[in-house]
């Protein structure tokens, strides 16, 4: 490739990031990198060991010690050499993870990991700062959403595929006060990116959201030329 794209996907849990942001660096070859797993990681550690979650010092270090890699090709992710791909999907990590982000020393630990990957190489990446903070000078900002029932119905969906299990009411509850932690932190909050283009995921299959994504991709950079498997 002649230039590295940056391909940004936000938006909140349920909307479809984690599973389009991955089919989308698949067809072009780019990079994928989930940050919410990120978070999603530091927090499993600091349950693990009896952090206090509101030790923002703690948890600062917690990011700054954390060893997080994402599998070439598989998807997975490893924490200090561990996979802990499933156990960082459970409601008592993704409850903790929300917290574990809205902590300023965490995100700042973070930020570099996340925009070292993308200076080797192009990368689909996704999160909810992504277009606003991490990569503001992305090529493509996308911003996914959806209803908050289809959203909880996903969310329940995926916790069940990494062996969990959770009611839609139960999940929907917990994603309303996640929403409500993420966009009125004050560091990096949940928001659109003034150049982002909105995309609800509602009623489109994942198929059709893909297709949306990548005619964006090939309209905005001369690098959305698909990998040939």
């Amino acid at each position: 490739m002649s230039k590295r794209v940056i391909v940004a996907i936000d938006g909140p849990a349920g909307a479809g990031k984690s599973t389009i942001a991955r089919r989308i660096a698949d067809r072009l070859g780019f990079v994928y990198i989930n940050t919410g797993a990120m978070y999603r990681a530091v927090a499993l550690w600091a349950l693990r060991n009896g952090t206090d979650l509101t030790d923002m010092h703690r948890l600062e270090k917690l990011a700054e010690a954390a060893q997080i890699d994402f599998g070439v090709g598989d998807g997975r992710v490893r924490l200090n050499g561990e996979d802990v791909t499933d156990a960082i999907f459970t409601p008592e990590v993704s409850a903790a993870a929300s917290k574990v982000s809205a902590v300023p020393g965490v995100r700042r630990a973070l930020i570099p990991l996340q925009r070292g990957i993308a200076a080797t190489a192009s990368v689909v990446m996704e999160g909810r700062d992504i277009g606003s903070v991490i990569f503001p000078e992305a090529q493509v900002k996308i911003f996914l959403d959806a209803s908050p029932e289809e959203r909880a119905r996903r969310r329940a969906a995926e916790l069940e595929a990494h062996g969990g299990r959770a009611a839609v009411a139960a999940v929907a509850a917990e994603m309303r006060d996640r929403d409500t932690r993420d966009r009125q932190r004050q560091e990096a909050p949940l928001v659109q990116a003034p150049d982002a283009v909105l995309l609800d995921t509602t009623a489109l299959s994942a198929a059709e959201v893909e297709e949306r994504i990548l005619q964006l991709v090939r309209s905005r950079t001369s690098n959305g030329k698909e990998v040939h498997r």
